[in-house]
This record gives structure tokens, sequence and C-alpha cells, in this order.
């Protein structure tokens, strides 16, 4: 299976750092009150509603105390209620003693009393102090007592009432605290919700300064810029310039546009502020909006600062689009006031703000226009000189070999970002601390490219032989097509050893970094990405899945072709791409019917000419596949040179895999490794090799 080539366009994904805690406050006004500046006066808090609740409360528990347990008929004397004991007309003869009344339950149909079917209740009131003596009365009358030893009717009502004069308590006083704290913050009545979670960083807690940056160097300049700007404003002030009162760092992931800004937070002696723009959203509504407030107040208070939002557009979208519920938008009030601050920012504030983004392409044009982002600094993938740079940088931290190249090395990595180029360096040391190495070697590197790049060589993997030989003449129609097309770039390696999810590769040796695509270099791309369906299919009869990522390219390619880069006669110099914002269900189409099926033919036409083109050049070298293909089966890996010598008719004299283990097991350290053998021992290897559109 062929491995995916570099596309036309971007990838998205994040690399965020944070910054320690935050000191405390430094800054000071003019006033000569350091820093203090007069505080808003408090609102007092209107009690009247509340007020009225606790009272009504409380009437209501007095009423159920004063009614507690008098339910039924009280009798005015003891002696009226020894009567109705002696007259026999206490149900069951049963009363009961409490604390200071007797109760008891009258016979249904008593006259004197309502009409029950149970039983009309009674009380009497008694002397709590002598409550025994009015017993032993009652029992020597023949009636059975019970004493109620119960608590105090008090603890019945504070049982009752208890959790709802809590939860009135409590409402209180969140409500009187979120009123005290209304003057003092943004918080307002959602507490620490509406304080800003940014963190304070300074050179003293930053380690990172413009030397850890390299291979922007552009970009390290302008923001350099900002460091002179906070520190001495004058001396651009004189001729009436003003500082810049924000900059946009653009670039794909992993180029170092955070690395940047904590290099500013390392050369700067100044507070710098950091806070991602997805910690400006929460669940609740106005929220984001206060935050930001929050945020550049605590600035304004410590100017000069700076400001870091990484991730912008996560606020900062378009408004307007297709993702908007209507209503009350959390995300368009947050970008709302992002908005008003930047523009509302004094000329002697000197807080600059910077915000990283890889997708500038969504950003609402009022948030990047001049006055809130003056400046929007491209910080793009390193060219090679960026790249040897970047890997100098990283290999400090490293012991590497003294014949270590990094310029090939460099060579070999052409649109690897920084943190591409980090994560090289990182695997090569733990390649050669797994093989037991004193020092990093430049094997060790190629191997740590391909790994990062298309996953780990399985060489474990046990794979049938009719699959194998599948591979073998699929890698083998790669190689043949790259190898004779003038406009493809040279094959450096093939091998049928799987890495990752494919089954073999074809790597190519560019011969400079691209930028742009030509016509020929695409067309010729695309034959070669033919030509391993082409091979596998004539050897097998049959084909595979094995040729899905070639299909996916090709297709690719051919609609850049058409869609974007104008390389139709039939649609001439058009673009029918629309625009890339994702901010729409509907994806957006700015042609007829008509010109879609157009499109879609030449699309197709396209395709099916590469396809056409491949498979003339395979039938005309079609020994020469048989004989790279039959060399992979039986060596796995071969060279760009060893292909050379193929398509010449030369035979390959070197040892095989089982030759190389046989040799190993008996002892003998002086056969190398196929990928490392050559004809001539004093020519180099090339190094800047990448696996091909194949």
């Amino acid at each position: 299976m062929s491995k995916d080539y570099k596309k036309p366009h971007r990838s998205h994904q994040r690399d965020k750092d944070r910054d320690p805690a935050p000191p405390g406050n430094s800054g000071k006004d003019g006033n000569g009150d350091n820093g203090k500046r007069p505080q808003a006066p408090q609102p007092k808090f209107n009690r009247g509603i509340l007020s009225w609740v606790l009272i009504l409360g409380l009437l209501i528990m007095l009423f159920v105390v004063l009614n507690n347990n008098r339910g039924g008929t009280e009798i005015d004397t003891w002696q009226e209620f020894v009567r109705l004991v002696e007259q026999g007309k206490i149900k069951d003869n049963h009363v009961t003693i409490e604390a200071d009344k007797v109760t008891a339950v009258v016979k249904a149909g008593t006259e004197g009393f309502p009409p029950t079917t149970e039983g009309a209740a009674v009380w009497v009131k008694i002397d709590a102090d002598h409550r025994d003596r009015f017993g032993e009365r009652l029992e020597e009358l023949g009636a059975s007592t019970t004493y109620d030893t119960s608590t105090s009717p008090w603890f019945n009502v504070l049982l009752a009432f208890g959790p709802i004069l809590l939860i009135i308590l409590i409402i209180w006083f969140l409500i009187a605290r979120s009123m005290r704290s209304a003057g003092a913050g943004p918080g307002g009545m959602l507490g620490s919700f509406g304080k800003s979670k940014h963190r304070i960083s300074s050179k003293e807690n930053v380690s990172i300064t413009f030397d850890d940056v390299a291979g922007v160097d552009e970009a390290k300049d302008e923001v350099a810029e900002l460091v002179q700007f906070l520190k001495n404003p004058k001396k651009f002030q004189r001729l009436g310039g003003r500082i810049p009162r924000g900059v946009l760092l653009v670039g794909p992931p992993g180029c170092g546009k955070t690395l940047l800004a904590k290099a500013i937070a390392g050369e700067a002696e100044v507070p710098f502020f950091s806070i991602s723009g997805s910690d400006f959203v929460e669940m609740f509504v106005g929220v984001g909006a206060s935050r930001v407030r929050d945020l550049f107040k605590q600035a304004k208070e410590n100017s000069p600062c700076i400001i870091f939002l990484d991730e912008i557009d996560a606020v900062g979208r378009r408004r307007g689009g297709g993702f908007s519920s209507g209503g009350h938008d959390e995300r368009e009030q947050t970008l709302n006031a992002i908005l008003v601050e930047m523009d509302g920012f004094e000329a002697n504030d000197q807080v600059i703000v910077i915000a990283a983004t890889n997708r500038a392409d969504v950003l609402d044009p009022a948030l990047t226009r001049p006055g809130r982002f003056d400046r929007s600094v491209d910080v793009t993938l390193p060219d090679l000189l960026g790249r040897k740079q970047i890997l100098g940088v990283h290999a400090k931290k490293v012991t590497m070999a003294p014949d270590v190249d990094l310029e090939r090395l460099a060579r070999g990595t052409p649109m690897f970002s920084g943190a591409d180029l980090a994560a090289v360096i990182n695997e090569a040391a733990i390649i050669a601390t797994l093989g037991n190495k004193q020092y990093v070697e430049q094997s060790d590197l190629e191997e740590a490219r391909d790994k990062v790049r298309f996953g780990r060589a399985r060489k474990s993997r046990k794979i049938e032989e009719q699959e194998r030989i599948a591979t073998a003449y699929h890698e083998a129609g790669h190689a043949v097509v790259q190898e004779l097309l003038e406009h493809a770039d040279p094959v450096h390696k093939v091998t049928i050893i799987p890495r990752g999810q494919a089954m073999g590769a074809t790597f190519s040796l560019p011969e400079k970094d691209r930028y742009g695509y030509g016509q020929k270099y695409v067309l010729d791309t695309m034959r070669v990405l033919c030509g391993g369906r082409i091979a596998e299919k004539r050897k097998t009869d049959d084909v595979s899945s094995g040729a899905a990522m070639d299909i996916q390219m090709a297709t690719n390619y051919a609609r850049h072709m058409i869609l974007q880069w104008g390389m139709s006669e039939r649609l001439g110099f058009v673009n029918y791409a629309g625009s890339d914002t994702k901010e729409s269900y509907i994806a957006e189409k700015d042609y007829s019917d008509e010109t879609a099926r157009i499109i879609d033919e030449e699309i197709k036409r396209v395709i099916d000419e590469a396809y056409k083109d491949a498979e003339r050049i395979l039938d005309e070298h079609w020994d020469e596949t048989v004989a790279i293909a039959e060399a992979l089966l039986k060596y796995e890996t071969l060279q760009g040179e060893d292909i050379k010598r193929i398509m010449r008719g030369d035979r390959l004299d070197k040892p095989t895999i089982a030759e190389l283990l046989e040799q190993e097991s008996k002892g003998n350290s002086t056969v190398k490794p196929p990928s490392t053998v050559r004809e001539d021992p004093g020519e180099e290897p090339p190094g800047n090799a990448i696996p091909s559109p194949a």
C-alpha cells in the first residue's frame, strides 16, 4: 500500500502550554496611591422583601406553636373531666397524661360533643408539677393511663419548618453577598464564575527566550519589537506613532505560535496574562463576557503588560453563521466583549494583545481589522535552513554522535513542523536508548523520521505469501513509474516491511521544498499513484483494498486541479471550491447543476488519463517491474541505487535477510544489514528522503 503525500492544504491541531501562577499586583498609577484606584460605592442591599418573608414565616411558626396539639374540645375544669371518666364515657377507658394537660377521646354520641363516628377528642389543662397526682386519681377511678414523655412542641415545629427556614437563610446570604460584591468586580450574582481564569507569567518563572525559537526569523523579529515597545514606548512615540494594540499569530499547528508568546514572557519585564479562548465560555450565559471584562480590567491595572489569547477562534468566529441558534448566543456575547475592550484602550494603557490561531479564515472581520489587531504575523512551516536550526536547538538536549549530519536530516524532512522535528529528535533518543547505544546515530534519526511520519515498522507481522506477493508488485509498480517519469520525485527506498497501517512503502527524495504545485508535477504524481494498482492487478488478476489511499490521494489532486487551481480547459480560470469557513450545515455551491456535471466529468477524465498513461508505462517496462518485485520478495528493502541497477538490467549481489540472520547466529558481525550495504563502500547514502506520493 502506498503512503500519504503531503496535501496542499493545512491540517489543524493544538499545541498548548500553560504558564505558572501569578505574582501579586504591582501596577501603579499617577495618583500617588501605589496603584490603588478609588473603589466604586457599594450598592445597598434592599431587605424589604426578604424581611416581610421572614416576618411571615415567624408568624406561621408562632401560630403553629400556639395551636400545637390543641385539636379537639377543651374542658373547662378538672371536675368535668373526672365526671366523664366516672360515667364511663371515655373511649376504651384510656387517658393520656402529657406535660401540662390530660387528653382522651369520648365515645361517639356523647351529649355535648361533636357527633363523630370515632368519638371526639377532649383535653383539660393541669399543673405540670403535680401531673403524677392527677394520674393516680384517674387510676383510682379505673382508667388506664399513659404518660407522654415526648419533647417540647418547639422541637416538632423546628423539625417541620427548620429545613425551609435554612433554605431561606442560605438564599438570603448568597443574594446579599452577590449584591455586596456587585460593585467590587464583574462577577455579580455569578460570584467566582465571572472571574477570569488567566495566568500571569514573568521573566522570573519562564525560562524560554528568543534563543529557543528557531526557524521563524521574520515572526520572531516582529514579536521582538513588542518587547521594545513595552520597555521604551517614548522612543516610538517621538515621531507620533503609537504602540500596536494587537498582534495575531497565524500558522499551521506545531509551528511555534505559543512558543513565541512564551518567549515574549521570558524577554519582557512586564506581566504576561495568558488564557485560552475556550476558558471564556462556561455553561452560564454571560460568564464569557464577564471574564473578558475582568481580564482587561486587571491588565489595565498592571499596565504595561501583554495579554495572550491562545486559540482565539474558539470565541472569535464570524458572527451570524449557520451554527448560531438565535437568541442569546454566549459565544457572540463573549466576542462582542472582546471587541469593545480592545477598541476601548486609551493611548497610554500600554496593553498589547497577542492572539494565536490556525483558522484565521473563520475569524470575525471586526476582530481582525486594524485598530484591534494591527498586525498579522504568519508563523509558517520552516524551510530547509529553518529546519536545520530547529533540529540544532533540540539536538542540544541529547547526546549526538560526532558524524551526525543535521543538514541531511533537514533535507529529508520537508513540510515538517517544529513540533514534528522535536518529536524526531526525541524518538531518535528513545531508539538509541533501547539499542543500548552511547549516543544517537544517523540511522536512529532516519528511523525516527519515518516513525514520526508513518509509524513503527512491524517486522514481526506474519503475512501470507499471496498477500506478500501482491504488496511486492504494488510497490514495484510505484517505483518503476516514479523512476521513469521526469517530473516525479526521485525514488530513495522501497520496502515491503509493514509500517503503521501500510503493508509497504515507496520513499522519494524531493529535490527541493515545494510551496506550489506545477501541473506537470501533479500529473506525474497521479501516474505514480495509479502504478501500484495496475501492477498488482496484472500479477494477481485481482484488485484489493491496498490502493485505497492511492485512490483517495489521486482524487484529491484531481479535485484541487479542477476546483481551485484552474487546470481544466473546459472550466477555465475559475475557482469553484468556495470558502472553507465551516459556518453552515449546507455546503456552499456557487455554480449550476450543469457546471457540477462538467466538474465531475473533468475529475474523472484527469484520473482516467493518468491511469492509462501509467498502464502504458508498465506494459512497456513489465520485465523491470517483475525484477524489482522479485528483488523485494528476496531482500524486502531496496535502496534507490538498487532500483536504478535493476532498471539497467544489472544483478544485485548482496546478502538476503535469511543469510544475515544465519551469519548473525554464527557470531559473524562483518555482514551489514541490507539497508546499509552499498556496492560502492565509499558512497554516502542519501539521508534527505521522504516517502513519495505512493
